[in-house]
């Protein structure tokens, strides 16, 4: 399928070419249709000239996206009416565009995450918990691409906001303990009042869970595996709850992610915060009668136009919503996945304020 859309893309673009040009972009392709799966292969390799392969890969797999996309685009635009003398300008911009689009969307991604405020207002907040502050990261990607140095960057701007509490909501790694334990070592030096949790997203499945599970409760991250504590904080107190990944069952027939078992025998009467990864998690965690519920997974779609493919997927891209009293905030991603391309839905650390409702 990908040789395929390879040819697709070389077939409605280099006729448009001269001759030197078909040649070059011919092999550009024929190129870009071995590298592109030879990056997903790297990450299951050590470190060396297989992360060199990661990143021309990845790049390679941004750069490609969005040329197919434009190809596609142009294609539709040349059904219009008087378009004809568009043709061969137009096999011109189409690499162009996704060749600049990529250059932004790679400086957007290597950059650290920006902070981003959001105010989430709670029925019945006990006055000491106003001004509450939580500061989420999700989906850093630990791999090829996202080494230490950037890890640990993510951890000095966290902790620079003297959060109460960090929330951590999955895919911290793309790859193994073995492979990454060296550049995860910085998230022991996460610093909050009331300390560090984490849930585990679908990438940590596909990376052996439990040995992560160790790895991150060696590191001083708390993980909540459909379970909750309940935190003191200025004489009142709040529920904190945490499940596994929906795609847990898949790998270890106990991680069914139950938003319900995840709340049971907890008090009622204070806030209830669930940490789950997947957005699509949220209707079961609406009638488990939480209040809050802090997600990752989608990256915002991470570059257009995968922003509007999502909601195929998940009811919700980013930002903060409702379901029924429930409200639900979807992070944009602290790292990204795949190509290192951010374009239209930039990286975020989270800092979430709680204050009560009017």
């Amino acid at each position: 399928m990908l040789a395929l859309l390879h040819v697709y893309i070389g077939m409605q673009l280099l006729p448009g070419w001269d001759a030197g040009g078909r040649l070059a972009g011919a092999a550009v392709l024929v190129l870009s249709s071995v590298l592109i799966p030879a990056a997903f292969v790297s990450r299951f390799r050590d470190g060396g000239a297989w992360d060199l392969v990661a990143w021309a890969g990845f790049l390679d797999l941004g750069l490609f996206s969005s040329t197919l996309v434009f190809t596609i685009v142009r294609e539709l635009v040349l059904l219009l009416p008087h378009t004809a003398g568009w043709v061969r300008p137009s096999a011109l911009a189409v690499p162009a565009a996704a060749l600049l689009v990529s250059l932004i969307g790679f400086v957007q991604a290597r950059r650290t995450a920006r902070v981003v405020d959001v105010q989430v207002q709670i029925a019945h907040l006990a006055p000491a918990l106003h001004g509450f502050t939580i500061a989420q990261i999700s989906d850093i990607h630990v791999g090829p691409t996202i080494k230490a140095s950037t890890v640990q960057a993510i951890v000095e701007r966290v902790n620079a906001l003297q959060p109460d509490l960090i929330a951590v909501t999955g895919d911290v790694v793309d790859g193994t303990v073995e492979r990454l334990r060296t550049h995860t070592a910085p998230l022991a030096r996460l610093r909050a009042r009331h300390g560090a949790w984490l849930v585990p997203g679908n990438h940590e499945y596909y990376s052996g869970v439990h040995a992560w599970l160790a790895e991150f409760s060696r590191l001083g991250l708390r993980c909540l595996l459909d379970e909750h504590v309940v935190l003191e904080h200025a004489g009142s107190r709040l529920v904190l709850a945490g499940i596994t990944d929906p795609q847990g069952p898949a790998f270890d027939p106990a991680h069914r992610s139950d938003p319900h078992k995840a709340i049971e025998g907890a008090p009622a009467g204070v806030p209830r915060i669930l940490l789950g990864h997947q957005p699509v998690s949220s209707t079961q965690a609406a009638q488990a009668g939480f209040d809050l519920h802090l997600a990752g997974h989608t990256h915002g779609g991470q570059f257009w136009p995968w922003n509007h493919v999502v909601p195929l997927q998940q009811p919700f891209v980013a930002g903060l919503h409702r379901v029924g009293r429930l409200q639900v905030y979807v992070s944009r991603g602290t790292g990204y996945w795949g190509p290192p391309k951010r374009f239209g839905a930039p990286s975020e650390i989270t800092r979430i304020r709680l204050v009560a409702a009017a």
